[in-house]
């Protein structure tokens, strides 16, 4: 469905062992907004809805909603740390315009 490269699955890492609460996964979601229409969303979950599609990369459990299932198949979401700045990055093949800022897209 979604994969996530080393270097991202490395910083969620990071973000759940540096977490208080307990952790079951990353949720992965795609809301209405941002500048193309659409807009990613990232956020640590203490629990399973059952409506959830559970993946699994390299040891971290990622968790996505029914909305948003068909708009992240085939997406690859990578970690990049730079000069400009560090954060995600979400390659889409099912967008047909991306922001400049790379956190929303157009299907």
């Amino acid at each position: 469905m979604l994969t996530l490269t080393p270097s991202a699955v490395k910083a969620v890492q990071r973000f759940i062992q540096g977490s208080s609460d307990p952790v079951m996964g990353l949720r992965i979601s795609v809301t209405g907004g941002g500048c193309s229409g659409f807009q990613y969303g990232m956020r640590l979950e203490s629990e399973v809805q059952p409506s959830d599609t559970t993946v699994s990369c390299d040891g971290v459990t990622i968790l996505v909603d029914s909305f948003s299932v068909p708009l992240l198949t085939g997406v690859t979401v990578d970690f990049v740390d730079s000069m400009e700045g560090s954060g995600f990055k979400f390659e889409n093949p099912n967008a047909n315009n991306s922001c400049g800022c790379g956190k929303s897209f157009s299907a």
